[in-house]
């Protein structure tokens, strides 16, 4: 996977050359998105911008664990936030809504629990539990897949006019690496205004 995940990163550097990462048409529908409810874009990348971003700059990101290696491939390779939330932390069904601000919160690597902004979009559990904030831009500590992570809520997401078929066929290409590394066996769907949930 490692050799895999490097050749990838390689390949999407060489791939957008000197293409500002803001006229990729998914991240640009993602600034959209974050501006439509009072976030900066700027100052708050969704999470494909942000790894792209580290990736043109810094020229690589570095391996993490199995999960989360396989959730930052499929992301650079298709622009698209891809999200690893380990459930073992979670109350009943996750949901993505606008927050009340009372909802509770916790920086990765940190212990403080801080409160989402009014209006910011979120993930959360039905105790108020937010797993990411200002909807793809960061995972919480408790969400973050770990070594010894067994059941998680994997999310492709896009905005852009082909998001659709880019999010399907980057799904697709993610279960295909879960079964090669990971194992496991897997419940998927695809949400959208007329599918609002998935059950297993």
């Amino acid at each position: 996977l490692l050799q895999s995940y490097q050749a990838e990163q390689e390949e999407v550097k060489r791939r957008i050359g000197d293409t500002p990462l803001s006229e990729l048409p998914s991240l640009a529908a993602w600034r959209r998105a974050f501006s439509a409810f009072n976030v900066n874009p700027t100052q708050y990348r969704s999470a494909a911008e942000a790894l792209l971003r580290r990736l043109t700059k810094k020229g690589d990101i570095p391996s993490i664990n199995t999960l989360v290696d396989i959730g930052n491939m499929i992301s650079i390779r298709h622009a698209l936030p891809v999200a690893v939330f380990d459930t073992h932390a979670l109350t009943g069904p996750v949901t993505v809504h606008f927050a009340s601000g009372e909802e509770r919160y916790t920086t990765l690597g940190q212990e403080e629990i801080e409160h989402p902004e009014p209006g910011e979009v979120i993930f959360s559990d039905e105790t108020g539990l937010v797993i990411a904030r200002r909807w793809c831009w960061r995972q919480s500590e408790q969400s973050a897949a770990q070594l010894n992570t067994t059941d998680a809520i994997i999310t492709v997401e896009a905005h852009h006019l082909d998001g659709r078929d880019d999010a399907s066929a980057a799904l697709e290409e993610l279960q295909a690496l879960l079964k090669a590394y990971a194992g496991g066996s897997f419940v998927t769907g695809m949400l959208d205004a007329h599918h609002s949930a998935i059950t297993d």
